[in-house]
């Protein structure tokens, strides 16, 4: 729904525009398309330089590096001499299992 009101509004301002551009004469056409490429270069040209000048100068608002910091009750735990997932180091393990 919202897509077909979008397509069609865009194709009114596409003929609105071809109209007005058939309408200029080829010298004042091409006049126009380089103003335009000027203007826009040079505003991409502006806004580049601006933000890398201002990259790195103000207060210290912008963003912070921190080191990542564990919660109280995350915290990894230290590693145990056993461990539940290892095999014990007991050699009759297996004769217990055996005899149950």
């Amino acid at each position: 729904m919202i897509r077909k009101k979008i397509d069609i509004l865009s194709e009114r301002i596409e003929r609105f525009l071809r109209r007005k551009c058939e309408a200029l004469p080829p010298d004042r056409r091409i006049r126009v398309v380089l103003t335009m490429l000027v203007l826009f270069t040079g505003l991409s040209l502006y806004f580049t330089v601006a933000s890398v000048r201002r990259f790195g100068q103000g207060t210290d608002d912008g963003m912070r590096i921190r080191h990542i910091e564990y919660l109280t009750s995350e915290r990894p735990q230290e590693p145990t001499e056993t461990d539940s997932i290892k095999q014990s180091n007991d050699s009759n393990y297996d004769n217990e299992r055996k005899t149950e």
